[in-house]
């Protein structure tokens, strides 16, 4: 058995897509619109054949970031010390903001953690 894939409610659906595409290679499909029920969303398929749903719903309300039980982060293998590095380095030039890391955790994880443009917690790790 395998997690087929994760949803994602976002207002930024189109700057969400590019970031995981951008930065963590991702494949888009093309967006499907249910103009009825003002709904859109892309699936991002990534190497490993993990999914990322990515939907925009009209009338969703916003939620505190990381404040509820729930989801907590997506984690990202990139294969090595040296790509968790210079990925971290990207992101961080490129704007988005570095919560912690890089570094090696009790747990014996090398990660850094990242906030994606709707501020989910995103792990970057070997």
């Amino acid at each position: 058995m395998k997690i087929e894939h994760i949803a994602l409610y976002t207002s930024h659906l189109e700057e969400l897509k590019e970031f995981y595409i951008t930065y963590f290679n991702g494949k888009a499909n093309n967006k499907y619109v249910n103009s009825l029920k003002g709904f859109e969303s892309y699936f991002i398929t990534f190497e490993s054949g993990a999914r990322l749903e990515l939907m925009r719903q009209q009338g969703m309300a916003e939620r505190s970031v990381n404040t509820a039980i729930g989801l907590v982060h997506l984690a990202f293998s990139v294969g090595s010390k040296e790509k968790v590095d210079e990925l971290t380095q990207r992101l961080e030039q490129d704007g988005f903001k570095r919560i912690s890391g890089p570094r090696l955790t009790g747990d014996g994880y090398y990660e850094s953690c990242i906030l994606d443009p709707d501020s989910n917690l995103v792990e970057i790790t070997i």
